[in-house]
């Protein structure tokens, strides 16, 4: 089926539930005025249209049901009545349906789809957004996962709460997504900003899925986020050399060679499957930091991963980073962070986009996190840059890795040293793995695979 295609909201539970386990849950009884709170001329009879229009008596619909074999609430919008906007009684099913799945602890897909908040009931309307969105906080406040699914469209309230105010979020392939709809954005607005894509090119979606994908993406997602652990993530073994450097300029080279296994190769061989967190919430993205969730190969358990790529590390993949390490503390889930990278970028675009104080926030995030968080450094350690990604007091270094305060031709520059003074300086750093633990700022050095 074409993604371009408007499911309605059953259709959508059909789409992404097991077959026979959605069981709908009762709508919030309540009398309310003729022609809503603002007697609004024919508000009565638009509704009883879009009713047999539609077979909905609200623009939502709520209940329970297995997604891939997790149990889950879903709020489902129902595009074809009234646009799926928000009214007063929208937000008494939300409410409850939130309500039920903290009872119950339960994670929570909502499945958008929506103009925005309903013009027939004003600003009763419009403060069902504050309702949405106290309901999502206590959610989060209570451990349990959100993950939304942007239909076609998703704009205004919805988007701003149910939507980007979700844990993970997911936007079908040819979704129109963003605050302001088709009617009211400027005329010569770009319509590619938009977009699902356009969104997930701006940081603010983790993913953009095929209609085809939507069920077993959804399902992989509720399965790793649904499954809390105390114990830390277990060292990765190392996937390179096995001897160590003899000399610090070595252990530069080592780390800096082409050949050296980087981060990815070292998500491959730790996890069974794996899914990717993108982007900073802010309007940023950095492909040199892989964040994310995956099942550990040792003992299936679900693990959060940061893992630097070997390049300068931008604001926005701080920024994502710190994000995942907050979220998995929500969740309960231990965290895994890969270390590999000259240190941060330091261009001029770098300190405009806030470089110090997103480096600050993860530092913040790791010293902060309930959950145990587990770090190798598997290349270059370069100064504050690597160790805003490192954890304190359970950090680990493979054989073909360095940190270090500084590089080496930073130091001999900074001192005004000859460049051939530079290896010399690298052994005064005591920059190797076995320098590092000898110094107390690794806790070891990883074996290779058993």
């Amino acid at each position: 089926m074409a993604d371009t295609v408007r499911l309605s909201a059953r259709e959508i539970l059909a789409a992404v539930t097991d077959p026979g386990t959605f069981t709908e849950l009762p709508a919030p009884e309540g009398t309310y005025a003729p022609d809503g709170p603002l007697s609004w001329d024919g508000y009565d009879a638009a509704r009883a249209r879009a009713t047999a229009r539609t077979g909905e008596a609200e623009s939502v619909v709520c209940g329970t049901a297995s997604v891939g074999g997790t149990r889950a609430v879903l709020i489902s919008f129902e595009f074809g009545f009234l646009g799926g906007s928000l009214g007063e009684r929208t937000g008494d099913r939300i409410e409850a349906a939130y309500t039920f799945a903290r009872a119950h602890r339960l994670p929570v897909v909502p499945l958008v789809a929506t103009g925005g908040s309903r013009m027939q009931e004003g600003m009763r309307a419009l403060v069902q957004l504050q309702r949405v969105a106290r309901q999502s906080a206590l959610t989060r406040e209570a451990g349990l996962a959100q993950v939304a699914v942007l239909r076609d469209p998703t704009t205004g309230g919805g988007w701003a709460t149910l939507g980007a105010g979700a844990d993970v979020i997911l936007a079908l392939d040819a979704a129109q997504v963003g605050f302001a709809g088709s009617r009211v954005r400027p005329a010569d607005a770009d319509p590619a900003a938009y977009s699902a894509h356009g969104q997930f090119a701006a940081g603010a979606v983790d993913a953009v899925v095929r209609h085809d994908d939507l069920a077993g993406t959804l399902a992989a997602w509720l399965r790793l986020l649904t499954r809390p652990s105390d114990e830390p993530a277990p060292v990765p073994y190392a996937l390179g050399r096995g001897d160590l450097p003899a000399t610090g300029r070595d252990a530069v080279r080592r780390a800096r060679a082409t050949e050296r296994p980087r981060a990815d190769a070292y998500l491959d061989s730790y996890f069974t499957s794996r899914v990717t967190v993108g982007g900073d919430r802010c309007g940023g993205t950095d492909d040199g930091v892989l964040c994310g969730f995956g099942e550990n190969a040792r003992d299936g358990r679900t693990v959060a991963y940061a893992a630097q790529l070997g390049t300068a590390t931008r604001p926005a993949g701080y920024r994502t980073a710190a994000r995942l390490v907050r979220l998995a503390g929500r969740l309960g889930v231990p965290v895994l962070t890969l270390v590999d990278t000259p240190g941060a970028a330091n261009d001029a675009e770098a300190e405009r986009s806030g470089a110090g104080a997103a480096i600050a926030d993860l530092f913040t995030a790791l010293a902060a996190s309930p959950v145990p968080v587990t770090t190798l450094v598997v290349g270059e350690g370069g100064s504050g840059g690597a160790l805003a990604l490192a954890a304190p007091e359970n950090t680990w270094a493979t054989p073909d890795s360095y940190f270090s305060v500084i590089a080496p031709e930073l130091a001999a520059a900074i001192l005004k040293r000859d460049p051939d003074e530079t290896d010399a300086t690298a052994d005064q750093l005591h920059l190797r793995p076995q320098d590092l633990v000898d110094l107390g700022v690794v806790r070891g050095i990883a074996g290779t695979a058993p």
